[in-house]
């Protein structure tokens, strides 16, 4: 097979399986929906354990000040073309135990977190969701990481979703920005219409 023809199947990842990042320090970010991996893994190679696999390498945690957080090594197998891979590297972390002001929080499924992170590693290394990490595709990061402020398609698209399943009027929110298209708008704008804080005000204010 063409060395490109894997990568450019699974490179794509549909609407339905993004989500925005809301908070946090990779906030504005892309989260892939961790099934459509597996449905993408299943798709090109068959059922878990017959057309891949992984096993887990690795367990460890590590702690900064009150933080703890655990980590999973895992290798990814696939059988491609009739052969099995040689094994594709990921590793995930996830919290483990945190600090707050009523005690210690500690997460119970922190491993399996990690374990799905550490999937999510080794699949982008096959290319598949490339177009969210990579800059020449159809993300909206730059080199530095951090979100563009130019609107592709899809965040067009997206928003116009959320507005149609929340009652929004788009109008009325371009109004309310004193915009007159809805490509005019910036990554910042679009956080703070989806931001689930603001929906009472933008209901009352730019609905339908």
């Amino acid at each position: 097979m063409e060395n490109l023809e894997l990568y450019n199947k699974v490179r794509e990842v549909p609407q339905d399986a993004k989500k925005t990042i809301s908070a946090g320090r990779i906030k504005g970010f892309t989260d892939i929906n961790p099934m459509w991996r597996i449905k993408c893994l299943t798709e090109q190679f068959g059922p878990c354990g017959i057309g891949w696999y992984y096993k887990t390498v690795e367990k460890w945690t590590e702690t900064v000040g009150d933080e703890t957080c655990a980590f999973v090594m895992i290798e990814l197998y696939v059988l491609y073309d009739g052969k099995w891979s040689q094994p594709i590297s990921g590793t995930g972390g996830s919290r483990l135990a945190t600090k707050e002001r009523s005690g210690v929080y500690v997460s119970d499924e922190c491993y399996k977190m990690a374990t799905t992170d550490a999937l999510s590693v080794a699949c982008k290394n096959l290319g598949i969701g490339a177009d969210v990490y990579w800059k020449e595709g159809k993300t909206k990061y730059d080199q530095t990481g951090s979100a563009s402020n130019e609107l592709s398609n899809t965040d067009i698209s997206a928003l116009r979703s959320y507005m149609k399943t929340n009652g929004l009027d788009e109008k009325n929110i371009l109004e309310a920005y004193k915009l007159t298209s809805i490509s005019q708008l910036t990554i910042g704008n679009i956080k703070a219409i989806t931001d689930p804080k603001n929906l009472n005000y933008f209901k009352q204010n730019c609905g339908a």
